[in-house]
């Protein structure tokens, strides 16, 4: 078998026929989604427990109006689900506070990558395939590095990224199709793989040629909500991907 055939039996199915992959980060790389999830549930609370309202959902709230949003959009968009109509200083101060929880939560704990998700960079790289990683967080850039993953990508887009392009925040499509430019393979050759609802309805709206849910969570109804939302296919872990090409 010729080395260029080798390298392409070694693409998961899913992927065969992409130049290019391009990874959300929190939750899909990084185990940093529970650690947001843990910190918006305490900024939140604070304000729902003045309100005399229920306390967050760190599993679903956090997925259906927080996750794969910039800290802004998600802080706005959970507190007017719950008929809040806060203002733009509300909104502010819950997104402040929230950051100040996570970033003492990332420097007391730090955050591993997903081992599955690490092997799965691994031959994708070495079959040649361009990588990004894209997400909205402004700390992306340093869990990546922390996490000792940051070399494994041809380029990142993080929320510093976003915020100097003024790119709008999924599910509008611009930080993938952002990503994709950058490695200059157009959607329709590239996949996308999210954890988040927003994440794959952009990966879809962006025209992406795959796009690739993960159900941390490890529900029907989150399974369910990943593929109505645009996911092609759903797995719990990225090394499902893998397990099919070793049972061949």
């Amino acid at each position: 078998m010729s080395a260029e055939r080798s390298c392409t039996a070694a693409v998961p199915r899913a992927l065969r026929g992409t130049a290019a992959v391009v990874f959300d980060t929190d939750g899909v790389i990084t185990d940093s989604a529970r650690v947001h999830a843990a910190a918006w549930k305490t900024a939140f609370d604070a304000v729902l427990s003045l309100r005399g309202q229920r306390s967050f959902d760190a599993e679903g709230e956090y997925l259906r109006y927080v996750d794969g949003r910039s800290r802004l959009d998600g802080a706005r968009v959970f507190l007017e689900s719950r008929g809040l109509h806060p203002s733009e200083a509300d909104v502010q101060a819950v997104a402040a506070d929230k950051e100040r929880l996570f970033t003492e939560a990332v420097r007391d704990h730090g955050i591993d990558a997903y081992p599955g998700t690490v092997r799965l960079l691994g031959v994708l790289r070495s079959a040649g395939l361009a990588l990004a990683a894209a997400s909205a967080s402004r700390h992306a850039r340093e869990l990546l590095e922390h996490a000792g993953v940051r070399d494994l990508f041809d380029t990142l887009v993080d929320g510093t990224e976003a915020a100097r392009l003024h790119l709008p925040g999924k599910p509008d499509p611009a930080l993938f199709l952002e990503a994709a430019r950058r490695l200059g393979i157009p959607a329709a050759r590239a996949a996308v793989v999210e954890d988040a609802l927003a994440g794959v309805e952009a990966g879809r709206r962006g025209g992406f040629a795959v796009v690739i849910g993960v159900d941390r969570a490890h529900t029907r109804g989150t399974r369910a909500g990943l593929l109505e939302h645009g996911a092609d296919l759903v797995v719990d872990d990225l090394a499902e991907l893998l397990a099919s090409e070793d049972r061949r």
